[in-house]
């Protein structure tokens, strides 16, 4: 099976080990073990649990303490309606292998992750684009999604908060977006790993799971949630996607790890100390951002309503890649090409770092900005 080569990881392991400061980085900024038991209000102790354990592959689609867990994050849904995976990476490609096949009809947003476009490409799909335009906030045209959106479509692939805008899409737009599904009887994937760090109010939109009934939300502990080292994700969908996900799943993942299970579920029943902590950094570092973009002539920006990421806009006579990379050739610090996400003039800042680590990179970044003028 061919398939495109993913842009953004090419990139990332290209360079994340040859950088001083990640800017490029994506997760907000990672707990240790010790540092999860301290938020969510455990000790030593509790690690006994995981001494007992007998290492076996343990229930196949998670335990149930964990589906429980999950499924509270939602509001419609019961741990029949998940699925545990291997990251919420594993939760996109077992959804879009049990939905698609070669010939139907995919509409996904652009820029997104690229697993939403090269998958179903890879499957044989007709894989139809409906670009994010900075002019309208980076928010979806509802006229343009329902000129391509018809009877033949079977499924609309978005991420929301997206990555790398940092744009959301709230639920009324949700709800539109959902109308326009209904009426074409289309399926909607929305990879939702970002949920959970809006800017402002409680930081937790809508689902599309629990908007539309052929909604499916994907999700994982990586980036709100900090532990992007369990590698465990999941699946929430009716429980007929669900059944078709596991036919999958059997195949290529089996199980996740007990450990993984175990740890995922300690921070997920403790889910709102664990966000607490992550709200609280990228709405400190995007504060920080929003005031060092007001002293910069040569970017713009579209301020990110949630996420970790966001673009921004450069006015230099360069390519995103070699901006990047004359970037951390000379300071040290890392960014992204907007070139990976087809989005050329672009470069991708993320912000769920430390704090100290975030204003040194946006430091060494204005010199460089400085040296180009």
């Amino acid at each position: 099976m061919h398939i495109t080569p993913f842009g953004v990881e090419i990139w990332m392991n290209e360079w994340e080990t040859k950088c001083d400061l990640n800017l490029a980085e994506t997760c907000v900024h990672s707990l240790t073990v010790a540092e999860l038991f301290e938020v969510v209000g455990k000790n030593s102790d509790d690690l006994s649990d995981i001494l007992s354990m007998h290492m076996t592959y343990g229930p196949i689609k998670g335990s149930d303490r964990l589906r429980r867990a999950i499924a509270a994050l939602y509001d419609r849904q019961s741990p029949d309606n998940v699925v545990v995976t291997h990251g919420t990476i594993g939760a996109n490609m077992l959804v879009h292998k049990a939905l698609v096949s070669a010939g139907d009809k995919v509409v996904s947003i652009m820029p997104t992750y690229q697993q939403h476009d090269a998958i179903p490409a890879s499957l044989g799909a007709d894989v139809h684009h409906f670009y994010l335009r900075e002019e309208d906030g980076f928010l979806p045209d509802l006229d343009h999604l329902r000129h391509l959106v018809g009877t033949d479509t079977k499924l609309i692939a978005l991420t929301n908060p997206n990555n790398p805008t940092g744009a959301l899409i709230d639920q009324p737009m949700l709800e539109q977006i959902a109308k326009i599904a209904r009426a074409a009887d289309a399926w909607i994937l929305c990879d939702e790993v970002y949920r959970g760090i809006d800017q402002t109010g409680d930081g937790t939109t809508a689902s599309i799971a629990d908007i539309y009934e052929k909604g499916i939300g994907t999700a994982g502990m990586s980036k709100a949630f900090s532990l992007a080292g369990l590698r465990l994700g999941w699946v929430v969908a009716p429980p007929e996607m669900i059944e078709a996900v596991m036919i999958h799943r059997d195949y290529d993942t089996i199980s996740v790890g007990q450990i993984d299970d175990y740890l995922a579920m300690v921070a997920l029943e403790h889910h709102d100390k664990v966000l607490a902590r992550s709200k609280d950094i990228t709405r400190g570092n995007l504060a920080t951002l929003e005031a060092w973009m007001n002293d910069q002539p040569l970017l713009s920006w579209i301020k990110p309503r949630s996420g970790t990421t966001t673009l921004l806009k450069y006015d230099l006579p360069m390519s995103s890649r070699d901006f990047c990379v004359g970037l951390l050739q000379e300071t040290g610090v890392m960014l992204t090409p907007g070139e990976v996400f087809g989005m050329g003039g672009y470069v991708r800042i993320g912000f769920g770092n430390p704090e100290s680590a975030f204003s040194d990179g946006l430091g060494r970044l204005s010199d460089f900005l400085n040296r180009q003028t």
